[in-house]
């Protein structure tokens, strides 16, 4: 290049000029140049500037609590720790969320209808086996099934047996895709084997198995999930939805007039929430990532959930609201049912009880 500088002191100055730049280089490869580091190495250096991104699946119905949960744990941790927390949201069925991160959909964070959901990404590989290693078992809300019906129950439902009569129209949601519609699934069966038990003093699952196909006959449609079939019934689709309480209970706190019916056989629905580890590691969001799992289960959480309609696991926030929740009388639970392996071979085995319901078997 110097053939082309002809001038002595035109040279020094080009050599002043390239001595500068390299050493301003060397500076910024060394990081002395920058004041801020990109969120990658603010991750893998454990800083508590700049943004981090957590992305969470979810079910479906947890959506409208979640939008008022997310932006109270961002205040919290940015308060802790000076870093923001970017979420990036995506709500569908529980099976169908599940399916979605064993498939590649990199969540960091699960929170899901069932247990049996958690568990399918945990033999995945993506979720550490001691996920439910808590004081709560790895649960972040508590509801039960219900019966909701139009403004002041105008054919008066009052249990499981008012939906086998002819002419009403019942809707729940299709439980190969809907972790809400196993829980329905699981609620009028349960209260099958309970009417058997009190009539003939053992549990009879033949009898149980034809309480659901008297139930099921009258059903209108089987949508994707929760959320779908509460969507469904709000367009006017049916006279009776089988769903959560805290579904109904949060349109009725927007001002939708609907009744609850609280049938005293029903059964206690608990939905997870789990760190997926393989993907909060790949990202750097370990930490965080369990820092929200477990705010899930604080007082201000359970509280804001509380207000959405679910029942609180946290025992503190469950006393403070336990007089806004009916407590059933026949109220049992999965074990009930044998546990949630015994159910996934009893009722939704490919020639389970759901599944000869559907065949009119």
């Amino acid at each position: 290049m110097w053939k082309w500088i002809a001038n002595k002191a035109a040279r020094q100055r080009v050599q002043i000029v390239l001595t500068g730049i390299s050493i301003l280089l060397l500076l910024t490869a060394c990081g002395g140049g920058s004041e801020t580091n990109t969120s990658a190495d603010q991750e893998q250096n454990g800083s508590n500037k700049g943004d981090v991104t957590l992305v969470i699946g979810a079910y479906s119905v947890v959506k409208d609590a979640f939008g008022d949960l997310l932006p109270k744990f961002q205040e919290q941790w940015q308060k802790k720790t000076g870093q923001k927390v970017v979420f990036q949201e995506s709500y569908e069925a529980s099976g169908t969320q599940a399916r979605s991160i064993i498939g590649g959909f990199d969540a960091d964070v699960a929170a899901l209808a069932m247990s049996t959901d958690i568990e399918k990404i945990q033999k995945a590989g993506l979720i550490d086996d001691n996920w439910a290693d808590n004081a709560y078992k790895g649960m972040i809300t508590d509801s039960v099934v219900v019966l909701g019906t139009r403004e002041g129950n105008p054919l008066g439902i009052k249990s499981w047996d008012d939906l086998t009569n002819k002419g009403v129209k019942v809707l729940y949601p299709n439980p190969k895709t809907s972790g809400g519609a196993q829980w329905d699934i699981n609620a009028i069966y349960g209260a099958g084997l309970k009417k058997s038990e009190r009539e003939t003093g053992v549990k009879d699952p033949e009898y149980a198995k034809q309480y659901l196909k008297s139930i099921h006959q009258n059903v209108e449609s089987l949508d994707k999930s929760g959320r779908a079939s509460m969507a469904a019934f709000e367009y006017g689709v049916g006279d009776v939805i089988v769903t959560y309480e805290n579904e109904l209970r949060a349109r009725i706190r927007q001002g939708v007039p609907y009744t609850i019916v609280i049938p005293d056989d029903t059964i206690l629905i608990e939905n997870p929430a789990a760190v997926v580890n393989k993907n909060a590691k790949k990202h750097g969001v370990e930490e965080v990532a369990q820092a929200f799992v477990d705010y899930l289960v604080s007082e201000e959480a359970q509280q804001i959930f509380a207000e959405y309609g679910f029942r609180p696991v946290n025992a503190k926030t469950a006393e403070k609201v336990k007089d806004q929740f009916e407590q059933p009388k026949g109220l049992f639970d999965i074990e009930y049912l044998g546990g949630w392996s015994s159910v996934r071979d009893t009722l939704y085995s490919k020639k389970g009880v759901w599944y000869q319901v559907l065949a009119g078997i």
